[in-house]
């Protein structure tokens, strides 16, 4: 792939700039709530630590691990929890943050999880939202950007085990 012209999507400082304003309104969105932001290991790490520096109230963060891709482009369509939540998430306003909503059996999967822990309420955020997609009737509550149907990597994003250091959303020409 290397060898391919990359084609950049969304800039390190497009994606800064639609997260500060996203973290705005999540900041005003969960006022006066507790807010729990569940992180999908290992795409989001990049942006949910963005994301929540930019959220300006008390948070707790926590991670869960799932596979669907099995180091493939497209979705295998089976979720599995490889790492499942360690905190106690009863009461607590979560907030499911991942990088891309695709075929939207992860979220959706993630979110069933979830519920299942009897949380306040449930919402999820996505850096990148792939509509054309879906599988699942499922839209994500807060989302930065909406994409075609294209293979993307970079800002935590991967192809094998690489590239999610990107500062950058690209695909290949």
């Amino acid at each position: 792939m290397e060898d391919k012209k990359r084609n950049i999507l969304f800039s390190k400082e497009q994606i800064n700039s639609r997260i500060e304003e996203l973290g705005k309104t999540i900041t005003e969105d969960y006022k006066g709530k507790n807010l729990y932001v569940l992180s999908l290991l290992r795409g989001s790490f990049v942006y949910a630590a963005d994301l929540v520096r930019c959220i300006d109230l008390n948070v707790k963060i926590g991670f869960m691990t799932t596979s669907s891709y099995d180091n493939c482009e497209i979705s295998s369509g089976c979720v599995k929890v490889v790492n499942d939540i360690s905190d106690d998430i009863e009461g607590w306003d979560v907030l499911i943050v991942d990088d891309i909503v695709d075929t939207g059996f992860t979220m959706n999967f993630v979110v069933n999880h979830v519920k299942k822990a009897n949380p306040a309420s449930v919402k999820s955020c996505v850096l990148l939202d792939k509509p054309s997609r879906r599988k699942i009737e499922i839209n994500p509550d807060y989302c930065c950007f909406e994409i075609e149907d294209l293979f993307v990597v970079g800002y935590g994003l991967n192809y094998g085990d690489f590239y999610r250091n990107v500062p950058y959303v690209f695909n290949w020409e």
